[in-house]
């Protein structure tokens, strides 16, 4: 099973909710409120996904954070990569030094391709796709036309 770290799905539900309002500047403590997560945990998230320019913050009494470019813009692997660093689904994927194995190993150069075709997929999906459905739908139930009141 290939699984993000907690604090890289954090990242992600804390950007798809900036992206939905991306009209606000909102404070870490706003973001932690209206996302159910803990706020420390939040602010270390903005910190880091500052660092990493998905973010842009404002300091100061008006201050807190948005999103530094379009929803559309910003993959959810660039979010993932700002908290995690590089992908890698195995440690020979990774750019850490070769395994004992990497001589003689016959599934490597199939990791590399299966680690490329993740990172493609998690860059091909961007904020902005990754809203809310009922950021996209009406509140209130459409009635069937036979169904709807006269005024």
């Amino acid at each position: 099973m290939i699984v993000l770290s907690k604090l890289a799905d954090y990242g992600v539900i804390v950007a798809s909710h900036m992206a939905a309002h991306p009209e606000r500047q909102i404070t870490a403590s706003v973001l932690a409120e209206e996302t159910r997560l803990p706020r420390a945990t939040v602010a270390k998230l903005l910190k880091t996904l500052a660092h990493g320019g998905i973010v842009a913050g404002v300091r100061g009494a008006q201050g807190g954070y948005r999103l530094a470019r379009e929803a559309a813009r910003i993959s959810v692997a660039e979010v993932v990569a700002a908290i995690d660093g590089a992908m890698s689904v195995t440690q020979c994927t990774s750019h850490d030094p070769a395994c004992s194995r990497s001589d003689f190993c016959t599934t490597r150069p199939h990791w590399h391709r299966i680690n490329t075709a993740v990172g493609t997929a998690l860059a091909a999906i961007t904020l902005a796709e990754m809203l809310p459905m009922h950021h996209f739908t009406s509140i209130e139930p459409r009635l069937p036309r036979s169904e709807t009141r006269a005024p």
